[in-house]
């Protein structure tokens, strides 16, 4: 199609992991697998607090939250990468590549706020106990969790949209696995030094605000633990807390590396995104089902359920 002069891009060619076909068998399983794997964790997850009544607290409905994000984190590109496996061409459309962009950015601009406020949760069930369920009631977690979903709603329209205003004439071969802002707006024919510069502060201020989130309710919490008379009553608040500390680390170290620089590519650039849209998502559901006793009673008592059944 002709615009001014110039053939404007209507697809793109997603470059993936690698050329060799063999290669690609291998990665094609290894990914099907890690995929199937992080869709029953969730859903594990999911269908067991929601059955088990003795697990309907904040806690829980947060870690619920979690598992749908990791759900949808996954699959806004998982399933495109794994199409692009078998298929020759390796195409996608602008507006399929533009829809991914908002909505890896929503899932994970989401969970980033998400895994701040599981960290204001537990900060709260620590450093005051007695007026939890006062504080975090039925209303709060709600309102909570929805302003999570909102800011990264606005998150991902201010990263997609520029990418909507960029001119694309050529070439169209991305070299990532998916569509991200920096690798689309390298094949922008005009200069997008101030596009991406606002992209930069855009998931800067986000990164920031959660990190200061997290450590300011973890300095509390260590602070508190500290001051538990017994070893027993220690070891069991940090054990709370060291499930999402492990998480909080898995997915922020990548994304930090990834956003929180200058719009440069680098070699391993695809190795840290498989990471956090591919690995963290799967490890997630079993970082909290082995260390925490409530939910592994919750599903052994469903499977006992099921097997009755």
């Amino acid at each position: 199609m002709a615009i001014n002069n110039e053939t404007r891009v209507t697809q793109f060619i997603l470059l993936g992991l690698s050329s060799n076909p063999n290669v690609q068998i291998v990665f094609f399983l290894l990914l099907l697998v890690i995929y199937l794997l992080t869709v029953a964790g969730n859903l594990l997850i999911l269908i067991t607090i929601y059955v088990d009544s003795q697990l309907h607290s904040p806690m829980y409905f947060f870690l619920c939250n979690l598992s749908c994000l990791d759900l949808g984190f996954s699959t806004v590109a998982v399933p495109k990468f794994l199409v692009n496996f078998m298929s020759q061409s390796k195409t996608i459309s602008f507006n399929d590549c533009i829809a991914q962009v908002f909505f890896l950015h929503f899932f994970g601009g989401t969970e980033c706020f998400h895994l701040s406020l599981m960290a204001y949760d537990r900060y709260v069930a620590i450093c005051y106990p007695l007026r939890y369920t006062m504080i975090m009631n039925k209303q709060a977690c709600l309102l909570l969790v929805a302003s999570t979903w909102v800011l990264g709603f606005i998150h991902a329209l201010a990263q997609a949209f520029p990418a909507t205003q960029l001119p694309f004439c050529g070439p169209n071969e991305i070299n990532h696995f998916f569509c991200d802002a920096h690798p689309l707006s390298v094949l922008a024919c005009s200069s997008t030094f101030i596009s991406e510069i606002a992209d930069m502060i855009n998931s800067g201020i986000l990164t920031l605000i959660c990190f200061l989130v997290v450590s300011i309710s973890y300095t509390y919490i260590i602070s508190t633990v500290l001051k538990i008379r017994s070893a027993e009553g220690r070891q069991k608040a940090f054990s709370t807390c060291a499930s999402h500390l492990l998480v909080v680390t898995l997915f922020f170290v990548p994304l930090v590396f990834m956003y929180m620089r200058p719009p440069v590519t680098l070699a391993g650039d695809k190795l840290i995104s498989g990471f956090y849209t591919i690995i963290t998502p799967v490890l997630n559901p079993f970082i909290y089902t082995l260390r925490n006793e409530k939910v592994k009673k919750a599903m052994k008592k469903l499977g006992g359920r099921t097997h009755m059944n």
